[in-house]
């Protein structure tokens, strides 16, 4: 067991340390930019309350970071926690125009932060790729407040049979995109393997429950290719 998880937070790694020169781009081209508008939804459910604080985990480049600040006015403090070195300069020099933001290199699953500091906690395109889900949703409950909230955007299943048929197809075509942009295929083909088999979203609900979330709601976005999930630390 400990040399799986050894194994895919090396794979994991080499992934984001071979793409994120052109992370936002391929993003960009693999969703035809529809995952701009997914966080956008994202934040819009948060609702982010003015001089008040995120840690966004598996914090990439900075996306939701932002939005979060852009919603509050530049009033709140976010962490940004990224296990990836490469990924987490990037994120920073992006965002160097931000002086409310802390960025930390660590892996989700063991946060340098005290119990009870945050408001919020977010994981966009993220918690698929952690080595420990369980472990991961315990951090996130240790380190937000009492009434904080937990929120995650990932890619989900796909409840309508014609747009799965689409999907899965056009899916076969992402890792030759990525040969041709990013040099390499094999960060995608992970991509597209990872999405696979990641859990639905009555089971990532069930195991934010059993890791002590409440009050957990998701929502679909077009028609699951993403879905957003909410709980709350009681």
């Amino acid at each position: 067991m400990k040399s799986n998880i050894q194994d895919k937070n090396k794979l994991v790694n080499s992934v984001f340390s071979k793409v994120h020169k052109k992370y936002d781009l391929m993003n960009d081209i693999m969703s035809l930019g529809v995952h701009r508008l997914w966080k956008e939804k994202f934040i819009d459910w948060m609702n982010p309350q003015p001089k008040k604080n995120l840690i966004d985990v598996g914090s990439g480049t900075g996306d939701i970071a932002k939005l979060f600040l852009n919603r509050s006015n530049n009033s709140g403090e976010i962490t940004c926690i990224e296990p990836n070195l490469e990924m987490l300069k990037e994120g920073k020099n992006r965002l160097q125009n931000y002086k409310n933001i802390r960025w930390i290199e660590a892996p989700a699953e063991k946060i340098p932060c005290k119990d009870d500091s945050f408001d919020y906690y977010s994981i966009s395109y993220g918690i698929r790729n952690v080595t420990d889900i369980n472990l991961t949703l315990k951090e996130a409950l240790r380190v937000l407040k009492p009434g904080g909230r937990f929120m995650c955007l990932e890619f989900s299943k796909v409840d309508n049979e014609l747009l799965n048929f689409i999907y899965k197809q056009y899916s076969k075509t992402i890792p030759y995109l990525g040969k041709i942009i990013v040099g390499s295929e094999k960060p995608y083909k992970y991509l597209i393997e990872s999405i696979d088999k990641f859990y639905n979203q009555e089971q990532l609900a069930e195991l934010m429950s059993k890791n002590g979330f409440s009050k957990i709601e998701f929502r679909n976005l077009s028609n699951g290719l993403s879905a957003v999930h909410s709980g709350w630390k009681i």
